[in-house]
């Protein structure tokens, strides 16, 4: 009897979900600026030394001064629009300088856009390099053929990028290790990061794709629509993996489904350990953990087909007052993995498999048959979750209280007694009753 309970629940889990059906009732909404992602205002300083300041107008005076920039050199755009092709400079990827501290900065953002008919971008090699307001797009014609905007390798420490909006990429930033060095203490904060189409490409699609570097830190960016047609038809929206230790995801919108919707496939939020890695790809040549000491923090995940968070052989983790709404919910996979699972919103499951080890404190989560028919009263807490309008709509619902540091999703400190999950209220993303959802941003 126990045996056809458990199938008839299978058999029910695999008719109903996943959690991104389509859409077609839920209109896409007009895009408007959100206080998480890539702002109006500029980052950055002007770059007044005009000993280390050099204007670019043209690809090729911009290609000439990044591949020839000294250390402490600001790189400013002109505003206009600056295509790049492997035909135009005869490779595959825009050469970069050795020079340490180097800066890539429009002056406002909008004005500057960086087409790339490349493989690779900008490769980055050397410590300290910074990114600041740009638009940039991937106009290759074939996926396969765009697949990073940055290339983040090797000595290329400190690496910064912040409020840049990023368009069209299999993985928009590539990070990973050569020849015994790893990019490490880099920081993604702030940027538009997505897709405005299904990636036709059986390569690996994952927006932010972190092997083997420690110390990250990616933080208030909205990462959406990062649909794989090809291949296997599984992508992520950011993971770390490849044995690296204390990265951080925190403060970040993940929209695993916004403006693309209803194309079959397995999509997952934000994870520590990816799918796993390759034993020579790995930081101890070996990945005895793929990741240690990892925190996610203070994110919203959304209309995720598969895990809105997933650990496979995370040590010693972290996963604290985040919300996740539309997903299957959370997974911790194998010995390997042990984490502080606490404050979490999930409108799904909170999961061990395989003998991980989890430590589960304070916690508002779905049981499975709330899971299967997407019901239960979690759902009841927003107005309206299946359009992503989540406005509270009852009493908000508190905890006692809280160890975590992670400002709530909007920068805020957290208030003694904090709700759970990612923040305290909807409209601090500057939502509004006209404009309450996210879907179509």
């Amino acid at each position: 009897m126990k045996l056809l309970s458990l199938s008839l629940s299978l058999f029910l889990l695999a008719v109903l979900w996943p959690p991104t059906v389509v859409q077609a009732q839920a209109p896409a909404l007009p895009a408007m600026p959100l206080t998480i992602g890539a702002q109006a205002p500029p980052a950055g300083t002007q770059g007044n030394v005009s000993a280390h300041r050099i204007v670019v107008d043209s690809a090729a005076s911009a290609a000439d001064a990044i591949a020839t920039a000294g250390a402490g050199q600001v790189i400013v755009f002109a505003p206009g629009t600056y295509r790049f092709s492997s035909q135009a400079l005869g490779r595959k990827s825009l050469r970069t300088s050795s020079a340490a501290g180097v800066t890539l900065r429009a002056r406002v953002p909008g004005t500057v856009f960086l087409e790339f008919d490349l493989l690779e971008g900008i490769v980055v090699q050397a410590p300290r390099w910074t990114v600041e307001n740009l638009h940039i797009r991937g106009v290759c014609r074939d996926h396969s053929d765009c697949e990073h905007a940055f290339h983040v390798v090797k000595g290329a420490t400190g690496f910064v990028a912040r409020n840049n909006t990023i368009v069209d990429f299999n993985a928009h930033f590539k990070i990973n290790g050569a020849d015994g060095l790893f990019p490490d203490g880099g920081l993604i904060e702030a940027n538009t990061i997505r897709n405005s189409s299904v990636r036709n490409t059986a390569n690996a699609v994952t927006l932010i794709d972190l092997v083997g570097a420690s110390g990250w830190t990616v933080r208030a960016n909205l990462i959406a629509d990062f649909i794989k047609g090809g291949g296997d038809h599984t992508s992520y929206g950011a993971f770390a993996k490849g044995a690296g230790a204390a990265n951080r995801f925190e403060r970040n919108v993940v929209l695993c489904e916004s403006r693309l919707r209803g194309t079959p496939g397995t999509r997952v939020g934000l994870s520590l350990g990816g799918g796993g890695t390759g034993a020579p790809y790995c930081r101890d040549r070996q990945c005895a953990s793929e990741q240690s000491g990892g925190v996610i923090a203070a994110n919203l995940i959304a209309a995720c087909s598969d895990e809105g968070i997933y650990l496979n052989r995370a040590a010693a983790s972290e996963v604290t007052h985040n919300t996740l709404v539309r997903t299957a919910g959370i997974m911790l996979r194998y010995p390997e993995t042990s984490a502080l699972v606490e404050g979490n919103l999930v409108d799904g499951r909170i999961a061990a498999s395989k003998d991980a080890a989890v430590t589960e404190v304070d916690n508002l989560a779905s049981s499975l048959a709330g899971v299967i028919l997407r019901g239960g009263p979690l759902r009841t807490m927003f107005a309206d979750p299946d359009r992503l309008d989540l406005r509270w709509n009852q009493r908000v619902l508190r905890r006692a209280r809280s160890a975590s540091t992670v400002p709530e999703l909007c920068g805020k400190l957290r208030p003694a007694s904090p709700t759970y999950g990612a923040f305290e209220d909807i409209s601090c993303l500057g939502l509004s009753a006209q404009r309450p959802g996210l879907l179509g941003e």
